[in-house]
């Protein structure tokens, strides 16, 4: 039975984290503005968490950017404005999925490069290899 017990809690506690991230405090009554603060919080990640977004993330940080994320909206910014804005304030480390131009490009490029390296490593090693037979 206690074996059982402890699964059981981390569900539990990690379904009712998810859960209660977004505060009724923090909803817009315009279900139209509502839903893209939603797609947006979605795709901006938790400072603090790292690995959730903002959407997902109770930590007082998240809370925080939601309403300023909401504030936005209400103003009238369109999503790239309040992305750009998100940027400009935090870093681009606060998207989830990071643009593909300047420094990240070596990111994303990384694996194609290591990889060809690792070729021309192989054909080298096994021209050698064949030139000693």
């Amino acid at each position: 039975m206690k074996r059982l017990l402890i699964p059981f809690a981390a569900a539990v506690f990690a379904f009712a984290n998810a859960s209660m991230a977004l505060q009724p405090d923090e909803r817009l009554d315009d279900p139209v503005l509502e839903a893209r603060a939603r797609a947006l919080a979605a795709e901006m990640r938790c400072l603090v968490c790292q690995n959730q977004s903002i959407d997902d993330s109770s930590a007082p940080f998240a809370r925080d950017v939601r309403l300023l994320l909401r504030s936005r909206l209400e103003a009238g910014d369109t999503d790239e404005e309040v992305r750009a804005f998100l940027v400009d304030r935090y870093g681009e480390f606060i998207l989830l999925k990071p643009t593909t131009k300047g420094a990240n490009l070596i990111l994303w490029l990384s694996p194609l490069l290591a990889l060809a390296f690792a070729s021309v490593v192989v054909w080298w090693y096994y021209r050698r290899w064949r030139a000693r037979d």
